[in-house]
């Protein structure tokens, strides 16, 4: 990563693992790497997570070592990017943001369309109210009625977009991959706590709060999803992330499809490198502009023309879009026996994810400005680039 004269100006990464599981050393080598990247100009874009804000249970059914975030992400000197779902099918108004076919571009959107955090878990709130329940932990919960009724069912996971403070990037965890013992976070970065007052939503928390900003990554829950394909004939016949390599021939809904922060990363990585084209510079610290850009469009009180929720009748202005429905709420159990780590769990099979466990304060919820399930917002690109402050 160090260089010269570095030809990269923009990377995305999107490998991922807890901090209380990756370790002091090897936060800190993270940490200095993306440091020696931003003073050459070089711009870190890393993936949040997809596992809601218990990042050492990725890839599980359920939590149990309670709230971490990735030390890949922590540092203050990437932009951790988190994931969006489209809210549309929540709300019975496919019709209202879809053409019935794609045209000769692929293009189907009508317009911009309404988002909500990623997140397939039957512990989220949106998810559990569609099936019917008004619960979201104990035994008449959404999750609990799966696991009662089938216990590999596909909801039962924490499968979502991640965020959360960082909590173990030093120190040495009492339990492996639990935030606890000496374990202490990353101190809140300056484009962080210069904003507490400017920018709504902002925690007084004195550590780094992930994600910085969002992009679409959902993966199919509620009908939304990347198509993706192959334009190299020398691909074909291999396979991609596990799917299979596709030609881009044909119409796109016969192609393989995919989600989650490995895809918003480098989107967002391609959206700051039009930035450094448009500018004719390098920004190897974005986040200063990104906050200060969303501290003048929201302000302490949100800004209500940039509410998501406005789908189609959203400003033509926001260069942020304030996702403010939704969450990241994942299920929880004890991690052996009686053990319980970041889980409110007052009858049946699955608690959730919370700050407590005596008392249901899930992790987390959407609100006005930023918040954990989505940073800042959504971006709108071109309103990006074109209100990027100069050199």
């Amino acid at each position: 990563m160090v260089a010269t004269n570095p030809k990269n100006t923009v990377i995305s990464m999107s490998y991922g693992e807890s901090e209380p599981s990756n370790g002091a050393a090897s936060n800190a080598a993270y940490n200095t790497a993306y440091q020696t990247a931003s003073l050459q100009g070089i711009a870190m874009f890393v993936s949040s997570g997809d596992e809601g804000a218990d990042s050492t249970d990725a890839n599980a059914t359920h939590a149990t070592h309670g709230i971490s975030v990735s030390g890949l992400t922590s540092s203050q000197y990437d932009v951790s990017v988190g994931g969006t779902d489209f809210g549309d099918t929540y709300a019975g108004t496919n019709s209202t943001y879809w053409n019935n076919y794609n045209n000769i571009w692929f293009e189907s959107a009508k317009s911009y369309i309404p988002e909500i955090p990623w997140n397939d878990s039957c512990a989220g709130t949106l998810l559990a109210n569609y099936a019917g329940y008004t619960s979201i932990y104990g035994a008449s919960s959404y999750c609990n009625y799966l696991f009662a009724d089938n216990p590999s069912y596909y909801y039962v996971t924490v499968v979502s977009g991640s965020g959360g403070p960082s909590g173990c990037a030093t120190g040495t965890p009492a339990t492996r991959g639990v935030a606890g013992g000496t374990c202490a976070g990353w101190p809140k970065p300056d484009f962080q706590a210069n904003n507490i007052g400017k920018l709504a939503g902002l925690q007084i928390d004195n550590v780094r709060d992930i994600p910085d900003v969002s992009l679409f990554a959902a993966n199919g829950v509620w009908g939304h999803y990347y198509a993706y394909c192959d334009s190299d004939p020398a691909d074909l016949g291999g396979n991609l992330g596990g799917g299979p390599i596709t030609a881009c021939t044909g119409p796109a809904q016969t192609w393989p499809g995919g989600g989650g922060t490995s895809f918003s990363s480098p989107i967002l990585a391609g959206i700051q490198a039009l930035v450094n084209q448009h500018t004719a510079t390098t920004w190897g610290r974005p986040n200063e502009q990104y906050y200060e850009l969303a501290a003048g469009e929201y302000g302490p009180g949100g800004n209500s023309a940039c509410n998501s929720t406005l789908g189609n009748a959203v400003s033509n202005s926001c260069v942020f879009y304030d996702v403010t429905q939704g969450d990241i709420y994942i299920p929880c159990t004890a991690l052996s026996g009686s053990t319980f780590y970041d889980c409110y769990s007052p009858s049946g099979h699955y608690g959730i994810l919370s700050t407590s466990n005596n008392s249901p304060q899930p992790a987390y919820n959407t609100t006005i400005g930023w918040d954990f399930p989505t940073g800042i917002g959504t971006v709108n690109a071109y309103n990006l680039v074109m209100n990027w402050p100069s050199p």
